[in-house]
């Protein structure tokens, strides 16, 4: 999901996403540690969506 789909987007949906990826990042992490990860670059692009989300909510709450 790019930065326009998620400023569309209202503040409930964006916690539930972010904490919708938390738990995918736990068990992508969870996997390399087990050595069972199907797609290593999906923990850098799961790492980089809570980034863009927390990054939205920052500067909504500035605004």
């Amino acid at each position: 999901m790019n930065a326009a789909e998620l400023r569309d987007k209202s503040k409930d949906e964006l916690q539930t996403r972010e904490r919708e990826l938390r738990e995918q990042l736990f068990k992508l992490r969870f996997q390399r540690a087990t050595g069972r990860v199907e797609n290593p670059m999906k923990i850098r692009e799961v790492r980089r969506e809570i980034a863009r989300i927390k990054t939205l909510m920052q500067e909504r709450s500035q605004a």
